[in-house]
């Protein structure tokens, strides 16, 4: 899962990892930033997303730039979370790429710790050519330092064939609210006897979904930790505890358990991030049965928008390794505004882009045959423009792995405000706050 749950950015400096045993692209000579100056080096993970995408990228670019030498390598995020923090903590750049995929949950942590070690470019894009809610975690004191890359806009993905045995159209299923989410799912369950959906006590993404469709957060837009007085997370926890109570939700523990209640049938449908899309189409014998509707809202709570996001990342570059205007240069006529790529990137990785005007490429108004007809790509780009922005500050995972023990304690029976404001004080010690 593109969310799995990484350590804090705060925390990464202890994992340091070696990076010598890190695979890479058969075109790469080696992980280090090449000193030539017609050369660069970018680091990424997923050789079937993000590097596929740098790979197109690099193809695109050496069509008008022949003599660059684009070097791209793959290795694990917290591989690249542990090299960036102990080698920029220590102002070492030997090894580190010109070009580096960044989470966008984690681009804030950097951006404070080591603002002096990323490149300005607010040169080579225009922030208004971008989904908001992307350009607000890519930036600091009014500088951009990051190229949005992936939407991770959430939606409702659902069988259409289980719920029309339980009484329900394709109408009921748009601009949801998750009280009629969950009514419909209790239907299905007593009508098929299929679970709604899933969900894993471990990670409570569900929660940070329905927060951000309220423009709320873990903490507020200056950054400080919000937990105790935070209406928009006690209304995610209320919901969250109605689906395990509602008896319509299958509990699993990890992805392919994840993606095989999906492909087995054993699940009426899922609410997460676009990048879902693959896993449910490994299905072949399902084709024409699925649809997608938006993601449901929070009745309860007037903030709540039928839009939101889970996942994403940018492309950040290290100014002090060397060859920055080479860098700049092709991160500006590719992932920053080239149209062509970004059609491409639909069909070849399923690509959502949160660059807006890739909505204008030919594969976002093709029907998708396996989703019934629906032009899929064309519906989740307009969901991507209305997605509240938020402020992820520094310590999404950290405060997140405490939110985890809190949220279950809930569901358990405890009281949502002591327990709420007992964890507070329990993430500002853990965090410094």
């Amino acid at each position: 899962m593109r969310v799995k749950k990484f350590l804090a950015i705060t925390l990464a400096s202890t994992m340091l990892m070696s990076v010598a045993a890190c695979g890479s692209t058969d075109d790469n000579k080696n992980s280090a930033s090449a000193t030539d100056e017609n050369s660069i080096t970018i680091w990424a993970w997923d050789e079937a997303f993000n590097i596929k995408a740098a790979q197109e990228a690099k193809d695109i670019y050496l069509e008008t730039n022949p003599d660059a030498e684009i070097n791209i390598v793959t290795m694990a995020q917290d591989d690249i979370v542990a090299k960036l923090n102990t080698s920029l903590s220590s102002s070492s750049y030997d090894g580190l790429p010109n070009i580096v995929l960044i989470e966008d949950y984690k681009s804030q942590g950097y951006l404070t710790s080591y603002e002096d070690e990323f490149a300005e470019l607010s040169d080579i894009m225009n922030q208004d050519d971008f989904a908001s809610y992307k350009t607000a975690v890519n930036q600091i004191n009014g500088k951009v330092y990051g190229i949005p890359f992936d939407s991770g806009v959430t939606a409702t993905f659902y069988r259409t064939d289980l719920i029309e045995q339980a009484g329900y159209t394709t109408e009921d299923m748009k601009n949801l609210t998750w009280e009629k989410y969950i009514e419909i799912g209790k239907a299905v369950k007593e009508k098929t006897g299929k679970d709604l959906c899933t969900l894993d006590p471990s990670d409570i993404g569900q929660i940070r979904m329905m927060m951000q469709s309220a423009g709320a957060w873990y903490t507020d837009a200056d950054g400080k930790v919000s937990i105790s007085n935070n209406q928009a997370l006690k209304d995610a926890i209320k919901i969250y505890k109605d689906m395990v109570d509602s008896g319509c939700v299958k509990q699993i523990s990890d992805w392919d358990q994840f993606v095989g209640a999906l492909n087995n049938g054993e699940v009426a449908s899922v609410v997460t991030g676009c990048w879902i899309a693959p896993s449910i189409k490994m299905a072949d014998d399902q084709s024409g049965k699925w649809a997608v509707a938006e993601f449901p809202k929070m009745a309860a709570n007037e903030d709540s928008v039928n839009a939101s996001s889970i996942g994403g990342a940018g492309w950040y570059v290290l100014k002090n390794v060397g060859n920055t205007e080479l860098a700049k240069d092709f991160l500006k006529n590719t992932f920053a505004s080239n149209i062509e790529l970004m059609n491409s990137l639909a069909d070849s990785i399923t690509l959502v882009s949160t660059l807006n005007a890739a909505s204008e490429g030919e594969n976002y108004s093709k029907a998708n045959e396996f989703f019934g007809g629906q032009e899929l790509f064309s519906d989740l780009a307009k969901w991507t423009s209305e997605v509240p922005s938020v402020n992820y500050g520094l310590n999404t995972y950290a405060i997140e792995d405490l939110m985890t023990e809190a949220v279950q304690a809930i569901v358990g029976g405890a009281d949502v405000d002591s327990t709420l404001t007992e964890y507070q004080a329990q993430i500002e010690a853990a965090i410094g706050a």
